[in-house]
């Protein structure tokens, strides 16, 4: 099929930003590469987020729709909502990201620019200034050559994942792996949902010339002897999907290494948590839940039933 003929969507996911949302909107409509529709997944808002939508027009338009859960179902869920509706309507590629993303004028056009290959996974550069947002670990490359800034960044580069930020999904591949995981609610769900894909045989590659811009992930260098990794500043309530996610994920895909790898790498991060952050008796809690609820295989939103703030 001719890129000229490809049906494609945008998948944005919202929750409770209805000043963020109108941003992310105007530059997704005004791509120099028009989109076929635009799919608005509304993860139950409170804040007057559909209120906003229906009252600026943003709804009288035929290329956009509304998506509007009934419950809070967190990043994962609402993806893979999204996933699921814009290719039972017919999408041959689905871009999606979330609702503080601001993409270039030109960022699908240059998204789709080269080859196209339906059996692997493509994906926007999210940056912001100088720097990505997300340091980028080449596919087969050590920490040591993460790709932070965008100086350092190729044309084209495979890489272990790409985050739901801008990240580019044919139906094909839609067909082959299914849906993000609904059970890890937040954070790594583009992780696994990569990892999924990797193992089916696609390839991650990110296009450097395709930009969205996104605030900047807090984190930290930490050091231990022999190891150095870096480490995402989080409120205890997110600390607690880090930790249950990362769990998950080795569970699934790590075999033993669970037990050397990921629980001790866990405890690592723990410890520089409690040294650069705030709120330890809150971070220490959400680890521990973290840990149990990843090793039971619990899924879902489940931060409230613990108490984590």
């Amino acid at each position: 099929m001719q890129k000229d003929n490809l049906k494609i969507f945008a998948v944005i996911v919202t929750y409770n930003r209805k000043e963020l949302l109108p941003c992310c909107l105007s530059a997704v409509s005004n791509q120099s590469r028009k989109l076929d529709r635009i799919v608005i997944v509304d993860n139950a808002s409170t804040d007057g987020t559909r209120e906003l939508l229906h009252s600026s027009e943003w709804l009288s338009r035929p290329d956009v729709e509304l998506l509007a859960l009934s419950d809070n179902t967190g990043g994962a869920g609402g993806f893979a909502a999204g996933l699921k509706h814009a290719t039972d309507a017919g999408a041959d590629w689905v871009w999606m990201m979330d609702d503080d993303a601001i993409p270039n004028m030109d960022a699908l056009e240059n998204l789709i620019n080269g080859t196209l290959d339906t059996d692997n996974i493509y994906g926007s550069t999210a940056v912001y200034e100088d720097k990505l947002s997300w340091p980028m670990l080449p596919h087969h490359g050590r920490s040591e050559d993460a790709i932070y800034t965008v100086r350092q960044l190729p044309g084209l580069v495979e890489v272990q994942f790409i985050p739901f930020l801008g990240i580019f999904v044919s139906k094909e591949t839609v067909k082959q792996i299914g849906f993000p995981d609904v059970g890890f609610f937040l954070a790594a769900d583009d992780v696994e949902y990569c990892m999924r894909a990797r193992k089916s045989g696609a390839r991650i590659i990110l296009v450097g010339a395709s930009r969205i811009f996104h605030p900047a992930s807090e984190r930290y260098r930490v050091c231990f002897p022999g190891r150095a990794f870096y480490s995402l500043k989080l409120p205890p309530w997110k600390r607690y999907y880090d930790v249950r996610n990362r769990i998950f994920i080795a569970r699934k895909y790590y075999g033993m290494g669970l037990w050397y790898k990921t629980i001790p790498g866990s405890f690592l991060r723990l410890v520089a948590t409690l040294w650069h952050e705030s709120h330890r008796f809150e971070q220490i809690k959400a680890f521990l839940a973290g840990m149990t609820d990843g090793l039971l295989g619990r899924e879902g939103k489940r931060h409230e039933i613990w108490g984590i703030k």
